[in-house]
């Protein structure tokens, strides 16, 4: 016997909310991992620089910095791990000297992501489990 359309479309959301959570739970790996990647990339060429903080907003923190050859450099990505940082703040970054654009404060690694990254997963968990388990219930 054939199911009824309503249960087949519970089936087919349960199965959406799982292919979601599995999707976000693969990005925010991919997330650490690009981390972690940046990381190495800097420290094998590794520049020494002190920037000066000209902006923070919510999406990204651009420093001012001078390579070691001399130029003033403005990553159009921001700094890398720019936690707490102000306007006009001084802070020692390095940087990859083969491209600069790469960046991140002196000190700090993707050690840090671990935490929001890992909570926001576990935040989406704890919303997307309860979703499925409503979604696999069956009707009474």
């Amino acid at each position: 016997m054939s199911r009824p359309p309503a249960d087949r479309a519970r089936r087919y959301g349960a199965r959406g909310v799982l292919v979601l959570g599995a999707l976000l739970t693969i990005m925010a790996l991919s997330l650490i991992g690009a981390c972690f990647i940046n990381d190495r990339t800097i420290t094998e060429s590794r520049g020494h620089a002190v920037a000066e903080v000209l902006d923070t907003s919510l999406t990204r923190t651009v420093v001012r910095f001078n390579t070691e050859e001399g130029r003033v450099y403005i990553p159009p990505n921001g700094v890398l791990y720019p936690m707490d940082l102000q306007d006009g703040q001084l802070v020692r970054v390095e940087y990859d000297t083969r491209n600069p654009d790469l960046v991140r404060v002196t000190g700090r690694t993707a050690v840090l992501s671990l935490l929001p990254v890992f909570s926001a997963l576990a935040v989406s968990w704890a919303v997307l489990l309860p979703v499925y388990w409503l979604l696999r219930r069956s009707r009474r």
